[in-house]
């Protein structure tokens, strides 16, 4: 007669672990026995494969509450429940981190623990102010609601105060260029997810990414997903949309020298069960589906894995005469079905099979170091077998970034997605590779994760201030997809030709300064603008009778379109502040006022191009993909401070020793050689835009509108260092606002507008 194998606890002593050799007549009765002590007080427990050798006991709690002491249990070989049950499970409320230890701040009301729904505020002490939520919430998820906040004054750091994460601990406190903090999480109970060390960078930003301290019941949202792991792959996929339209169904295939690899894995081991299975797989159909609809043609290799992988989709069939289609791969995937599962898992070979492929097309494809490769991975992480995968995820690397880290960033990211009910997430986040955002992500369950890929591949080409982040530009055309707003202006009449550059901010309409146009500048002479729009509180002359000859105040324009231009990689529109499209570059939902206080609108260290040169031989005319020489970009302080905007009153033209009367508080002012020797803009030659850099986005501030001296090296060409005296002015786009809106904003017109938020 057949026995079977039982896991159990003995009935009358909760210590005792026995494993049952029984007839299969009487496994009945004995289950029932021991799944009495399985019970969970306040939840309930659900078995993959009842109480046989290699089944997960994996416990289930309601909102705001998670299983204590452990989340799982396994059926190991030898009968004994893993890890050994030495009290009775419950249900417990969920707990966040400690969310005291920001500095220079009170934390109200102060708990010695913080649980689910549990609210705080924080106070700032005397000379520091507030970056980020006053209020926040314990969620269900283990997090606190919102940005981590930090309490900072004026110290003139080269970066910002890093903050520090709930529950973590920080040490270093010189925020220079090429100074380290260095990042832990308090107690034995969390792991780091993120950068463990950061590095304060030339541009003002720190290195790597944001570090939070998780417990092993804290997990990622479906709507944090698709703010982080969106916002990554929407600028791959955009990055790489072509204007040359060749249509297979929903697609448009790359250009040669454009190829995007995405290589996927599902684990299918004994830890993950049917129905997480199902879930990851309809989340990678709809990942693919949505992929389908930007205009590219990425090459797959799908694989599921357990103790072996098993290819699905195999991406060297990409390569041959006969592109398989998206049919074809959405059959192969919905068809698959796991024959067996084996109670090992080898995540290794999963990578070492990803890397047989990439050396295979590398001899095959001449053009292999302009590929860019995204490895996604669905895993719990507890693997057994193979050994551990991060030698061969380091040999990947080197393979692709080529010793080039931050020049070949953007070739190579790999995202690993963490499922099924016990996530070893310590074996998992050293394996994730990519720049900006996190890549790695806790989920409590993949049933929505198809809805969150859904919406994270939406309005792709709505997407302001996208650009492709180049560390080297070779060629022209990445020079323009660098730059990919930057319109260039040329009025020409019979007296002269004014120069200047304006901003796409949405497909119809560019952003300039006012001055540029003159009246004599008649719009039958434009044939591709429909109408000029003006600030109407500018007026160049407004104060000539107080000593001021030109007055800068509002020198904002906006100039419209006949038509729509088309979007493209090398074509798109800059973030504009106040807008709902900022929004969403910078992944969160802010007023205007709050757009206005984001730490990366505050720091002092911003960047701009210093160098335009284009062609020019028509009246008006917009330049859209040439660019004759490289955009440069500099660390510049904008400053309003008496010893800056003092430089006002020396520039021609300029009467009045009322320095009020001529920089009001519109205007940010740059220049001089301290802290640091700045870069200066050439009258007649550019028109500056500044921009804020955001990761993958780029968001206009404030743009160029006058200076106080003419640089003799200026006519020279190239980049013109400041002097001591020399200053230029920029308006801040904040203060024009209700403006913009009033065009932009308006519906009803034949454009789409932009949507600005109170």
């Amino acid at each position: 007669i057949a026995k079977a194998k039982l896991c159990g606890w003995l009935l009358g002593n909760d210590e005792a672990i026995v494993c049952f050799f029984i007839l299969v007549a009487q496994s009945s009765i004995l289950s029932a026995a021991s799944r009495e002590k399985v019970q969970i007080e306040g939840g309930t427990y659900t078995l993959s494969n009842q109480l046989q050798e290699a089944s997960i006991l994996s416990y289930h709690c309601e909102e705001g509450h998670y299983p204590y002491p452990h989340l799982v249990r396994v059926c190991k070989f030898n009968g004994l429940w893993e890890p050994a049950p030495t009290k009775p499970s419950k249900c417990r409320p969920v707990q966040c981190p400690d969310p005291t230890v920001v500095e220079n701040a009170n934390v109200l009301p102060r708990e010695n623990q913080y649980f689910h729904q549990n609210e705080i505020r924080y106070e700032c002490y005397g000379g520091y102010e507030l970056y980020g939520p006053s209020h926040r919430t314990c969620l269900a998820s283990g997090k606190w609601s919102g940005p981590h906040p930090v309490c900072r004054r004026d110290s003139g750091d080269h970066c910002p105060d890093p903050g520090i994460p709930p529950g973590g601990s920080r040490t270093g406190t010189l925020f220079g260029i090429g100074e380290k903090v260095t990042y832990t999480c308090n107690g034995n109970k969390m792991i780091l997810i993120g950068s463990e060390e950061r590095v304060c960078q030339e541009d003002g930003h720190w290195s790597g990414i944001e570090p939070t301290c998780y417990y092993q019941h804290t997990y990622d949202s479906p709507l944090e997903v698709s703010h982080v792991f969106g916002g990554g792959i929407k600028h791959t996929f955009a990055s790489l949309q072509t204007e040359n339209v060749t249509q297979e169904g929903r697609t448009i295939k790359l250009t040669k020298s454009e190829i995007l690899n995405i290589y996927i894995a599902l684990d299918i081991s004994s830890s993950i069960n049917q129905e997480q299975f199902e879930n990851a797989r309809k989340a990678v159909l709809t990942l693919i589906e949505k992929i389908a609809s930007f205009s590219v043609t990425p090459n797959y290799e799908i694989i599921f894995f357990s103790a072996k992988p098993i290819e699905v989709v195999n991406i060297l069939s990409f390569f041959d005469n006969k592109t398989k289609s998206l049919a074809d791969m959405v059959k192969e995937l919905e068809t698959f079905k796991i024959q067996s599962k084996s109670t090992g898992t080898n995540l290794n070979e999963v990578f070492q099979k990803f890397q047989e492929k990439m050396a295979i097309i590398k001899q095959r494809q001449a053009n292999f170091k302009e590929h860019q490769h995204v490895i996604i991975v669905f895993t719990d992480g507890g693997y057994n077998m193979g050994g551990n995968p991060t030698e061969t995820v380091n040999s990947i690397k080197a393979e692709i970034l080529m010793d080039k880290p931050k020049e070949r960033a953007e070739h190579l990211d790999i995202y690993i997605f963490g499922v099924g009910t016990q996530i070893y997430d310590r074996n998992l986040k050293s394996l994730t590779v990519g720049t900006g955002e996190k890549h790695f992500f806790r989920l409590q369950t993949l049933q929505d994760l198809h809805k969150t890929f859904d919406e994270i591949i939406k309005d792709v080409k709505g997407l302001c201030g996208l650009h492709r982040n180049y560390g080297d530009m070779p060629n022209l055309r990445q020079k323009r997809q660098k730059y990919p707003w930057v319109m260039f202006v040329s009025i020409m009449t019979d007296e002269k030709t004014s120069n200047c550059l304006g901003s796409l901010v949405s497909p119809r309409f560019v952003l300039t300064a006012a001055h540029c146009f003159t009246v004599g500048d008649f719009i039958e002479k434009m044939s591709n603008v429909k109408k000029i729009h003006t600030h109407p509180k500018y007026n160049i002359s407004s104060k000539r009778h107080r000593g001021i000859h030109e007055f800068y105040d509002y020198d904002v324009a906006l100039i419209e379109l006949v038509k729509d231009v088309p979007i493209s990689p090398s074509l798109r529109p800059i973030c504009l502040p106040c807008t709902e499209e900022t929004n969403g570059a910078l992944r969160q939902t802010l007023t205007c006022e709050q757009q206005g206080k984001c730490p990366h609108l505050r720091i002092i260290h911003l960047q701009r191009p210093t160098k335009f040169l284009f062609p020019c031989n028509v009246q008006f005319m917009f330049t859209l993909h040439s660019v004759s020489e490289i955009f440069v970009f500099h660390n510049i302080c904008y400053i309003f401070s008496p010893d800056c905007i003092i430089k006002a009153l020396q520039a021609k033209g300029i009467n009045t020793t009322n320095v009020a009367e001529v920089v009001t508080d519109s205007f940010l002012c740059s220049g001089g050689d301290y802290p640091a020797i700045d870069k200066i803009a050439c009258r007649g030659k550019i028109n500056t835009k500044k921009k804020i850099k955001t990761k993958y986005f780029i968001i206009k501030v404030a743009l160029v509108s006058w200076g106080n001296k003419v640089m003799k090296k200026c006519e020279l060409g190239g980049v013109v260092e400041s002097d001591k005296d020399s200053r230029d002015f920029h308006f801040n786009i904040f203060k024009v606002v209700p403006f913009l809106k009033s065009i932009l904003g308006k519906t009803g017109q034949d454009y789409v507008p932009l949507v600005f938020v109170d």
